[in-house]
């Protein structure tokens, strides 16, 4: 399983419009994806405007395709002047 982190900042005043598209993105990523088995948003409790991702896919074949899918590529367009910045770690999960 690839496991995908991912790091937000989000520009303050566009963080109430930024949590729905997110959640959508989750929600149809989870829903569509055959590949995608878990999509967590969370929130720091300290600093709101801090979000972070944790995210399942099979493999990386998976986390590609998931790229590439239009909602995606939407959740990208419409999120690009909200978030100021942006980091990703991909991890390989292991089981216990």
């Amino acid at each position: 399983m690839l496991a995908v982190c991912v790091d937000f900042e989000i520009d303050p005043e566009s963080l109430d419009a930024f949590l729905p598209i997110m959640q959508k993105n989750a929600s149809v990523s989870l829903a569509n994806e055959l590949g995608c088995h878990q999509f967590d948003i969370t929130q720091d409790r300290q600093n709101p405007t801090k979000i972070f991702l944790y995210e399942l896919y099979d493999d990386a074949a998976a986390f590609d395709l998931h790229k590439k899918a239009n909602h995606y590529l939407e959740f990208n367009r419409l999120v690009s002047e909200m978030v100021t910045a942006k980091s990703v770690r991909l991890l390989k999960k292991i089981n216990h």
